[in-house]
């Protein structure tokens, strides 16, 4: 009884065209999916502007200006989200994080705006380090022009050739203790408030908002509502920066106002949310209530947090390998989530901070010291059930 039917349906089938991965399918303007597949356009794989990377489901990275940070983070600060940075009145390293982030987006030719407590916001830029070069330290592959006796396919050098510029396009290493270069500095786009004088945090709104507005995003969702246009770095003119240097700072008129600077930290995010920027604010939450420290860590897309190292410690220092080199101490208490719900699962929360060559800034997990001064690797290290050195009740 079915079967008549059932046979004509099998005949009358359009027949579909096999797969074709040419540049023409890729960009026919028709193509008939399924109603159960996802149309999604074409993500170009080079943004069209330095200090963009892109990353899993359609968010975009700029750099932290540490590429172990970058790392860490998965990719480093997604575009409008919001840093918060809580600072040790013992640990000044809360600025590193800001000259980092900073030179990273002069040297990128990125718009940027600082704001601190202090009369003249301007001469900090002239702390800020210059880009250099830490490859010592790491292997580095063969020189692909040397001889004849390594011979590497033409495919696989351009790859090596493009990730190399990539890199160098996207983050830096940077020099500490040399000044940015006047190149990096005339001509760029920056605009710098003080917020010592101000009874009030209206004029960081009103610079906050004229800055942000340079850089809208909202025309790029409102446009993926409407015609299935998704926001990628290919879309993107121009990134902007913003750096607020110890928001909640006692020198401030306003420092006694919390309600109000909770309403400026909620209005920043928003504002960050519709724009192609990243600003990272730094805060010394001992001198907030206890209340209002959590409402602004809580408002936070990544949370981070410094702290000092004490000094003379001995127990730490019988603890982790490397003591005399640590400056300090990064702890990781949140990281930005955005166009997804699965949590970002790192591979430490803490880690400390040194000076590679006493230079360059580096980040590492912290690792326990050999036990009774012995030279092998620290527990935890060896895969093998029976790879310690020492006899005892567990080998087998």
């Amino acid at each position: 009884m079915y079967g008549p039917s059932i046979s004509c349906r099998i005949l009358n089938v359009e027949r579909v065209p096999c797969c074709d991965y040419s540049d023409s399918a890729m960009a026919a303007p028709n193509v008939r999916t399924s109603s159960f597949s996802r149309n999604i356009s074409v993500v170009s794989s080079s943004p069209q502007i330095p200090g963009l990377k892109c990353g899993p489901n359609g968010t975009t990275f700029i750099s932290t200006g540490i590429r172990d940070l970058d790392r860490i983070l998965g990719g480093g600060y997604p575009l409008g989200s919001l840093v918060m940075v809580m600072e040790d009145p013992e640990a000044p390293h809360h600025m590193d994080l800001l000259r980092t982030f900073m030179s990273q987006g002069l040297v990128n030719n990125q718009p940027l705006l600082y704001a601190s407590p202090s009369k003249d916001p301007r001469g900090f830029l002239g702390t800020l380090p210059n880009p250099g070069s830490s490859k010592e330290d790491k292997p580095t592959a063969p020189d692909l022009d040397q001889g004849e006796s390594l011979r590497i396919a033409w495919q696989y050098r351009k790859y090596m050739e493009n990730q190399k510029s990539s890199i160098d396009d996207y983050s830096n290493d940077f020099d500490m203790r040399k000044p940015l270069e006047r190149q990096f500095l005339a001509g760029r786009p920056i605009d710098c408030v003080s917020l010592l004088d101000s009874s009030d945090l209206s004029v960081a709104e009103d610079h906050c908002a004229t800055f942000l507005s340079k850089f809208p995003s909202l025309y790029f969702i409102l446009k993926n509502l409407c015609d299935d246009f998704h926001r990628n770095s290919s879309n993107i003119a121009s990134i902007g920066r913003i750096a607020i240097q110890s928001f909640c700072s006692p020198l401030c008129e306003y420092s006694d106002k919390e309600s109000e600077m909770l309403s400026f930290i909620r209005l920043l995010k928003s504002m960050l949310m519709v724009s192609n920027a990243v600003a990272i604010v730094t805060f010394p939450p001992s001198m907030l209530s206890p209340s209002s420290s959590t409402r602004l860590q809580h408002m936070a897309d990544t949370l981070l947090s410094i702290k000092a190292i004490p000094d003379g410690d001995k127990e730490l220092e019988k603890l982790l390998t490397g003591y005399k080199d640590i400056n300090g101490f990064l702890n990781v208490h949140k990281v930005a989530r955005i166009n997804t719900q699965v949590p970002v699962i790192l591979e430490a929360k803490t880690f400390s901070m040194s000076l590679k060559k006493r230079r360059f800034l580096a980040l590492e997990c912290l690792n326990q010291a050999p036990v009774d001064g012995s030279s092998g690797t620290s527990y935890g290290t060896s895969g093998s059930c029976s790879g310690s050195s020492k006899s005892g009740a567990l080998d087998f």
